[in-house]
């Protein structure tokens, strides 16, 4: 577990300052100081990962600083396509074998969710990912953020990276949920409200009952989203709530020694917000931005023919319970296609288990296999003209298939009570 600097609480600091300055082995830092910090942990993927970077380190005569702190993660091209698929992903698994990396993750789930779910992530770690959802650690209590091939080629040579201390915007939502809404609701708000930008690369800290109340996979959503908000990090204290989940997923004792201390002193300089979580609606993101986002009762003329749960923002072993809460004991309206993508195998083990996995097919699901499918538009992707009621965090146009693909964003409860009646619903009027 990492420990910070003895003087760390000296004076006060945001959650942010306290991770980076124990990275940069710094009894604090001040807000756009450049510092170096070690990195704990550098996860890539079979896109971002081998096929770019041996060429460089090849180039260098160089080597990874240290391979035990390195994940690599098969889920972008699995299953392969075609041919172009099957050499990138060949390309991953002779590296891994040649470095002799001992953290692989093959065809087995989304980097963003296996890698928490493997206990690679703890409170106060300092960690960078070759993703732009790498900031989903901040759920619990990382410093993580997504970073390129370039700099991820320096952080493997060197185990560092310098950063820019950053603002702290705080996300406070006071109150509670209602039954049918979610943190993805939470998420498509904030990024309506604020627009793609509206972060400038800070800091985003998500806190208040409401967040409190949150499961560690509804937490997730709200740190891989920050990326929506153009967040370099997302992050939310360790709480009784992180602790358990960890201890549950194996994690010994002696690595969460002292996680209670990483969280915003209240004292310290930070710009909020504040939202009720009692008051929100479900929300919708028309095409084609996450920042194109009202309530789910402004697209009821809005008939999908695709509902997709898919995606590290939206098929979590929690995401598929919402969206059987939702369809239990029904099927799917005639014409509307029920794609179901489980964000990892292990999850969607437990979900059959649980019969979640067998209420989603009786409903009238196409299980799809545990990868990033058609969120990173490889592989499996929509048709011409379709219309796609999704889980996914983005709607780009041409992103997911072809420019005539219009995609709306909502939360799990949303996609499967539109699958349900055929147009656009609030799974509030379901549920009740």
């Amino acid at each position: 577990m990492p420990q910070p600097h003895p003087l760390s609480n000296h004076r006060p600091q945001t959650l942010a300052q306290k991770l980076i300055a124990r990275a940069a082995r710094r009894s604090h830092v001040a807000v756009g100081e450049v510092v170096t910090c070690d990195v704990d942990l550098a996860m890539f993927h079979d896109s971002s990962g081998p096929r770019r970077l041996k060429p460089m380190l090849d180039e260098l005569g160089a080597q990874i600083w240290d391979t035990n702190k390195v994940v690599l993660v098969l889920d972008h091209y699995v299953p392969a396509k075609d041919a172009d698929a099957q050499q990138i992903v060949q390309i991953a698994r002779d590296t891994a074998r040649q470095w002799k990396l001992p953290h692989v993750i093959d065809s087995e789930g989304i980097c963003h969710v296996v890698l928490p779910e493997r206990g690679h992530l703890k409170p106060g770690m300092f960690c960078v990912g070759g993703d732009s959802h790498s900031p989903t650690g901040g759920a619990f209590a990382c410093y993580m953020f997504g970073i390129g091939a370039t700099e991820m080629l320096g952080v493997c040579v060197t185990g560092q990276i310098w950063v820019q201390v950053p603002r702290t915007l705080r996300m406070h939502w006071a109150g509670r949920l209602q039954a049918g809404v979610s943190a993805k609701d939470m998420m498509l708000h904030m990024v309506g409200r604020f627009g793609m930008n509206g972060a400038q690369y800070q800091a985003v800290e998500f806190s208040g009952s409401a967040v409190q109340a949150l499961c560690m996979a509804e937490r997730m959503t709200l740190s891989n989203m920050s990326a929506e908000m153009g967040a370099q990090a997302g992050l939310i204290a360790a709480d009784e709530t992180t602790l358990n989940h960890l201890r549950g997923i194996g994690v010994a004792p002696e690595q969460l020694a002292g996680a209670e201390q990483w969280f915003t002193d209240e004292d310290a300089d930070y710009e909020q917000w504040d939202f009720d979580a009692s008051q929100l609606h479900p929300q919708v993101a028309a095409p084609h931005s996450p920042a194109n986002t009202r309530d789910v009762g402004e697209f009821a003329d809005v008939a999908p023919n695709i509902a997709y749960i898919g995606a590290c923002t939206g098929a979590k072993l929690e995401d598929l319970r919402a969206a059987a809460s939702v369809l239990k004991g029904h099927r799917v309206a005639a014409g509307v296609q029920l794609l179901v993508a489980p964000a990892s195998a292990r999850e969607q083990a437990q979900a059959t288990q649980e019969g979640v996995m067998q209420i989603l097919l009786d409903a009238g699901a196409t299980v799809l296999p545990n990868s990033c499918g058609a969120c990173a538009g490889y592989g499996a992707t929509f048709p011409e003209g379709a219309t796609v009621i999704s889980t996914t965090a983005r709607n780009f146009k041409g992103r997911m298939g072809p420019a005539s693909v219009n995609v709306y964003l909502s939360s799990p409860y949303t996609v499967a009570a539109s699958a349900l009646r055929g147009r656009i619903s609030d799974a509030r009027e379901v549920l009740a």
